[in-house]
């Protein structure tokens, strides 16, 4: 790597001299094993299947689901038109290498498009053909994780974290997704709860 020859480079550039020697780098049989590992890993699955723990126990949190809830917040999901960008169903074309990749129905909840969400999501920075309103429809499997994950740290969501909430999110919609933004603003309290449970099994 001629930008840092060396692990010193890490620790500052007063250390990156290639007195300290150059390291070999990955080799092409290294650099492929890790491409082919990442191209394999499984996104998380759906959590909507009750623990099956007995009566008495306590199933961690993110396995204590309730499946007649998530189901009714998938329908309202549909209802409100979410799944116009965020596709539920995608089946994978034949162009990857891997066997285990072809042909596979997934579910991304992502069209993979570009959407204009408005001017309050805008940055203004064009590029191609897609203008500063426009965003890619960013998947959501995995994003019931989210807290999870960023354990004692500010969750944000968006593609600058400025929403703290799914709901904060969802209310930034604009543009394409304005309309159902504002339906989901007029959802009774159980219906968006609801909603919300079926994002977080995701």
């Amino acid at each position: 790597n001629p930008v840092y020859p060396n692990r010193n480079c890490l620790t500052g550039p007063a250390q990156c001299d290639e007195a300290f020697g150059v390291e070999d780098g990955l080799s092409e049989d290294e650099l492929n094993s890790i491409v082919e590992y990442l191209s394999l890993l499984a996104v998380p699955a759906q959590r909507k299947i009750e623990s099956g723990f007995p009566n008495g126990v306590t199933p961690l949190a993110a396995l204590d689901v309730d499946p007649v809830k998530i189901d009714a917040g998938e329908q309202v999901f549909k209802n409100i038109r979410c799944s116009s960008c965020h596709v539920t169903d995608i089946t994978t074309g034949t162009a990857t290498p891997f066997d285990e990749n072809r042909n596979q129905n997934i579910k991304p909840y992502t069209d993979m498009l570009l959407h204009d969400m408005g001017e309050g999501l805008a940055d203004n920075f064009v590029e191609g053909q897609a203008t500063g309103r426009m965003w890619r429809t960013p998947a959501l499997w995995g994003i019931g994780y989210t807290e999870g994950v960023a354990g004692n740290l500010q969750v944000g969501y968006l593609h600058d974290s400025r929403a703290r909430t799914l709901t904060e999110a969802i209310m930034w919609h604009g543009g394409e997704g304005e309309a159902s933004k504002n339906r989901f603003a007029n959802l009774s309290t159980d219906d968006r709860e609801a909603l919300l449970t079926f994002l977080k099994s995701l």
